[in-house]
């Protein structure tokens, strides 16, 4: 995973991840929030470890 990422355009980008546990069960959610409609999910238990992400 590379930190500081730079988005198509050449504007920076800010990329968040959190755990939604609204309705259903939980999921993993990364995000750019500096663009709309740049996100995806994934169930939590399918969601790979920090570990696993090394």
């Amino acid at each position: 995973m590379t930190p500081d990422v730079t988005a198509a355009g050449g504007q920076g980008s800010d990329v968040m991840a959190a755990v939604d546990e609204g309705t259903g069960l939980p999921e993993f959610v990364i995000a750019d929030v500096s663009r709309d409609d740049a996100w995806m999910s994934v169930q939590l238990a399918d969601a790979p470890g920090l570990d696993d992400w090394r």
